[in-house]
């Protein structure tokens, strides 16, 4: 068993270094935030390495002037995902105690920037869904039955305005939300607590940040929306403070 946070590192942290412009700037839902605050490029990290295989081809050893007949043509394998071996399939503990099995994880194998996501959900079966939010590496992962099938980077609150970590179901989805408090929209809604922190739909671009929601490209939103039901927890967690 392990913490999530030991199995679900999507991107690097933020780059300290880098000299900001000092000041805040909103722009709806969201808000320029000093670069020195965030990532200089969101990288996903690979959780799992497999074996290599080394094939040596067409060596020009002429053992027989006669060959055996061609094997049949084998279906490339599926490397859509990562999956783990039933004896070593990682058991997420929730808050409050809730167990999550991880059967298998989404295969990215490129560097993922702002407002990128990916989702593939074939060959999933329907189940239970859970999703976990790491404000330190700033992604996002779904889960249904043990399946990651979906994984964004985000935009989170900062600068007074931070998102809250813990445990949150999902209270109410609302497809055209708006916000009363910022006079915006909330496109694909799912709000978590009393007070209106929700994911929703936001144009995720590099400096930006918002008033304690989790801010996701429209497409994903719109996926996620169609995928998650009232009362699926959300479970948000701070790996710049190991929780």
């Amino acid at each position: 068993m392990g913490d999530a946070a030991d199995w679900l590192l999507r991107a690097g942290r933020p780059d300290a270094g880098e000299d900001g412009p000092g000041r805040t700037r909103w722009r709806g839902l969201v808000a320029r935030i000093p670069r020195r605050l965030i990532d200089a490029a969101v990288r996903r990290v690979p959780l799992l390495l497999a074996a290599a295989g080394l094939v040596v081809l067409g060596a020009n050893l002429a053992l027989s002037q006669r060959r055996p007949p061609a094997a049949p043509p084998v279906a490339p394998e599926d490397t859509a995902r990562l999956v783990y071996p039933e004896a070593k399939q990682p058991v997420i503990v929730l808050p409050g105690g809730r167990q999550e099995r991880i059967r298998s994880l989404l295969n990215i194998r490129r560097r993922m920037h702002y407002g990128d996501f990916e989702w593939n959900e074939q060959g999933v079966a329907a189940g239970p869904v859970w999703i976990r939010v790491d404000l330190g590496r700033q992604m996002i992962s779904v889960f249904r039955g043990g399946h990651e099938i979906g994984s964004a980077v985000i935009l989170y609150g900062t600068e007074g305005r931070e998102t809250p970590v813990g445990a949150f179901p999902i209270r109410q989805k609302e497809e055209d939300g708006w916000s009363r408090s910022y006079d915006a929209p909330m496109r694909h809604m799912l709000r978590l607590t009393d007070d209106g922190v929700a994911i929703h739909a936001s144009e995720v671009e590099k400096g930006y940040a918002t008033h304690g929601c989790i801010g996701v490209p429209p497409g994903f939103a719109r996926r996620l929306f169609d995928a998650a039901r009232l009362g699926d927890v959300v479970v948000i967690a701070d790996g710049r403070k190991n929780s």
